[in-house]
């Protein structure tokens, strides 16, 4: 079922990560929302555990997008997986960026507003803050340098 197929349920998953990603203070180096499904590449938060992060996202993004009709708005459970290797982060980003693309909803990947491609390509800042050269950028121009454990 196609519950994020239309630009404001899209919006509003985006709009929420932003919310969740700065309450639970994790960097996002990727994501896309498809119309069934997202995609996220995430570092684990400063405050909790990744799995109550993901619980409070789609606790969040189902209360405000889920209809009557339906029993649930997610899966159950989210499939996470380590990512521990530079070739492997790069080919997972990849992977979700070309997502829209494999599926025959747009011709090149910049071309679907709902992903972070357009931040890792252009730099330009979108809905959601994105960890790629161009955040580094504006951190150091602003002053502003994140705290390191």
């Amino acid at each position: 079922m196609k519950l994020l197929d239309s630009v404001a349920a899209r919006e509003t998953f985006e709009r929420e990560l932003e919310r969740v990603r700065r309450w639970y203070n994790f960097y996002i180096s990727g994501y896309v929302v498809m119309p069934e499904h997202v995609h996220l590449l995430v570092s684990e938060p400063e405050r909790g555990e990744l799995s109550v992060v993901m619980q409070m996202l789609k606790q969040i993004t189902s209360h405000q997008l889920k209809t009557p009709d339906l029993p649930r708005f997610w899966q159950v459970r989210y499939y996470g997986f380590p990512v521990w290797s530079e070739k492997k982060r790069v080919e997972k980003l990849r992977y979700i960026h070309r997502n829209p693309v494999q599926r025959g909803l747009v011709a090149q990947p910049e071309d679907w507003k709902w992903s972070s491609f357009r931040q890792w390509a252009t730099g330009c800042e979108g809905r959601v803050e994105i960890e790629c050269q161009g955040t580094a950028r504006r951190r150091e121009q602003t002053g502003f340098l994140p705290k390191l454990k």
